[in-house]
């Protein structure tokens, strides 16, 4: 086979593996923040530490928030939401699903950008909820992309039954209110394997 057919053929097989491959989070490039606010005009950001998530060939994208890693920037605060809020020893991980056509993500040349708005179903203390997404998808490289959302994700405490967690964190932090709408933010980035 002549060298220039053999070169050809493996560049065709390196351009395939994306479409046809798993994508993976990477925990370490990814971020999922979210907002909370106290005494009606305090409002602070916090993060989950541990994600994990892939998107499969057929496009299902799961993401799995470990609730454990919850990290304020106060220990004590972190420890209260683990135990009163999330009760992680009962619910230890949220979940995040969608269906996601990739062709047109796996059509994307790097450095290209492309808006998505789809469905997410968001899963946390045993409730589940459904929301539209907008996220904005970029193709980094052959072997990572990007998600991040365009709007905040706003989740409220009532739909996930967790109104008498943040009233008893209320309490113990002697506030006069905790906001029950969240504001959600997300950048995750993906790399084939």
């Amino acid at each position: 086979m002549p060298t220039f057919t053999r070169l050809l053929l493996a560049s065709l097989a390196v351009w395939a593996l994306p479409a046809q491959a798993n994508w993976y989070l990477d925990n370490e490039s990814s971020r999922l923040s979210f907002i909370s606010t106290k005494n009606a005009d305090i409002s602070e950001v916090h993060r989950f530490l541990n994600l994990h998530g892939k998107v499969d060939p057929k496009g299902v994208a799961e993401l799995e928030v470990e609730l454990d890693s919850v990290s304020t920037g106060i220990p004590l605060r972190d420890e209260r939401l683990r135990r009163q809020l999330f009760d992680i020893k009962q619910f230890p991980q949220a979940r995040i699903t969608a269906q996601l056509d990739m062709r047109p993500i796996n059509a994307l040349a790097p450095g290209a950008q492309l808006e998505l708005r789809l469905p997410l179903k968001v899963q946390i203390h045993g409730q589940s909820q459904s929301y539209n997404a907008e996220l904005l998808a970029t193709r980094l490289d052959d072997r990572r992309f990007q998600v991040v959302t365009l709007e905040p994700l706003v989740l409220h405490a009532e739909d996930f039954g967790l109104l008498s967690g943040l009233e008893g964190l209320r309490k113990v932090a002697d506030l006069s209110a905790i906001g029950f709408s969240v504001p959600v933010g997300a950048v995750l980035i993906f790399s084939a394997r």
